[in-house]
């Protein structure tokens, strides 16, 4: 069976990937909704890691064991918002939950490359904030960098419900993520304004991106 992380890209004997990423509340899931609206299959890399983290897999075991009891909810699952806070501002903390979470999910995700290659799926988006990070920008055919302007991030996370401080907090952690990610990104896809004219910009990179495909084809 071939293996996807080595399937080369551009290959017509698979699905064109995109890869999501970009700074948080810029707008990847609104982009992926609108890209499996034309056909795209969406992985997400944090439902992914929601998967390999249930109790019983390896990773969760690893995880309770480098993190204490402390993260581990009356219910016997992850307390994600205490594994959260143990790792906020803490990079060494970070590094060491990566170090667990990332080599988890790279195969899951490489999985569902698979089966999307073996059902005919013409479009597979792998949505991830890590997507860089964690190796998998390496399987895209195209990495699709999502970024807005500051105002627009701050209202959309707190759009969400949460709370000022804790928004702020949030960017401040990523710092300047949209520049050190550009070096990587095939294409920027910019979600500032209307979300009816955000969505037509992103159907024209779509369509970009697959006239692109198309011409390392032929």
């Amino acid at each position: 069976m071939t293996d996807p992380s080595t399937t080369p890209p551009g290959s017509d004997r698979r699905a064109l990937r995109i890869g999501l990423t970009g700074p948080i509340g810029c707008g990847k899931s609104t982009v992926a909704g609108w890209l499996a609206e034309r056909g795209a299959r969406v992985i997400d890399a944090d439902r992914v890691a929601r998967d390999v983290l249930e109790p019983g897999r390896p990773a969760f075991d690893a995880v309770v064991a480098a993190f204490g009891d402390g993260v581990v909810g009356a219910d016997g699952a992850l307390d994600r918002p205490a594994l959260a806070a143990r790792v906020f501002d803490d990079p060494e903390a970070l590094a060491r939950l990566e170090a667990i979470v990332h080599p988890a999910v790279r195969p899951a995700i490489l999985e569902e490359l698979r089966a999307a290659d073996e059902a005919g799926v013409p479009i597979v988006v792998i949505e991830a904030i890590k997507l860089v990070e964690g190796g998998l920008a390496r399987v895209c055919d195209e990495v699709w960098l999502v970024a807005c302007g500051p105002d627009e991030q701050r209202r959309r996370l707190l759009g969400r419900g949460m709370a000022g401080e804790d928004a702020e907090r949030r960017i401040r952690s990523q710092g300047d993520l949209a520049t050190r990610l550009a070096p990587a990104a095939t294409r920027l896809v910019d979600t500032d304004g209307p979300a009816e004219a955000v969505r037509q910009r992103v159907l024209a990179v779509l369509e970009a991106a697959l006239e692109a495909r198309s011409g390392r084809e032929t």
